[in-house]
């Protein structure tokens, strides 16, 4: 059930996109103590993205999940920006990190809600 969004504008080489979308979904996963087949990560780069007037390296993410404590925020988004920086070269201050708490009724999966 969590969904993680990345957009960026940095240019990704194809053969390092699985590895990294393989890498976020274990560590969102461990992060939320959640079962990884039911983590979904999408990872878009070349983005035409422009953060405080300039173009240089940013990313923009989304972490959606059912029952995302508002406790573990701070945390994530520390993980994801040092997995950005590691990664991609983005700094974190040019990250923009957005959570939301999913009601489990507006989650739908395998013909169903959770």
């Amino acid at each position: 059930m969590p969904y993680v969004k990345i957009q960026t504008n940095t240019p990704l080489a194809s053969e390092a996109k699985q590895p990294l979308l393989s890498k976020i979904s274990r560590q969102v996963a461990d992060a939320l103590n959640k079962p990884e087949r039911y983590v979904m990560v999408d990872l878009a780069g070349n983005a035409a993205m422009v953060f405080a007037g300039s173009g240089d390296p940013a990313a923009y993410i989304e972490l959606k999940s059912i029952d995302l404590p508002d406790t573990q925020t701070q945390h994530l988004s520390q993980m994801l920006c040092l997995l950005l920086h590691d990664e991609l070269t983005i700094p974190p201050e040019r990250i923009y990190i957005e959570f939301t708490d999913i009601p489990r009724k507006f989650w739908g999966w395998n013909g169903s809600t959770f």
